[in-house]
């Protein structure tokens, strides 16, 4: 008997989770964005499962410590699961740019880390991102759909949207983008 896939939303951190304000290491500094937890809401409620994907460079730079983003990670899936939302992993790479690791985004270790575990239909899993590379993982790891937030450009998108708010209004009024 074989295992059912599972669709996934793959969530950038720093910038979709939370205002990035540059190496976000402690939980004092740490502000989700508005609307998160209704955008997530969307596609649990679709049967997707939650991941974060993660770059944290400040700790192979020394900004911070591993203990350090252990410590946050943990308040901020205490903010979801008050929410009622299961993230399913977190999954980061805390190498600097400079150790052209495996898993720094917009390599596809963090990608490979979770089809290990969890049974992935990538091609109808979606990537959220606030930067090039996150929309590149998802294009070099085959994760069928992208939206970008921000106001930057970025290539390569299937959707853009200046903030979280927008692009959640969009999806409840063309939900049958995320139900397929």
């Amino acid at each position: 008997m074989s295992k059912q896939s599972h669709k996934a939303l793959f969530l950038d951190r720093d910038g979709i989770i939370n205002i990035d304000h540059g190496y976000v290491s402690k939980v004092e500094d740490f502000v989700f964005v508005e609307r998160i937890f209704d955008f997530v809401k969307l596609f649990t409620q679709e049967g997707y499962v939650v991941f974060v994907v993660t770059n944290q460079s400040g700790i192979g730079r020394g900004y911070y410590s591993q203990e350090d983003f252990e410590t946050l990670t943990a308040f901020m899936l205490k903010g979801f699961e008050a929410q009622d939302i299961h993230i399913e992993e977190v999954y980061f790479c805390p190498h600097a740019p400079e150790a052209k690791c495996h898993c720094r985004k917009p390599n596809i270790g963090m990608i490979e880390q979770a089809l290990s575990t969890h049974h992935i239909d990538l091609t109808h899993s979606w990537m959220i991102g606030d930067k090039q590379s996150d929309i590149d993982l998802a294009t070099n790891a085959g994760i069928g759909s992208t939206i970008a937030i921000g106001e930057r450009a970025i290539k390569g998108a299937t959707l853009s949207f200046p903030n979280i708010l927008n692009c959640k209004r969009f999806l409840e009024e063309n939900e049958a983008i995320i139900k397929s």
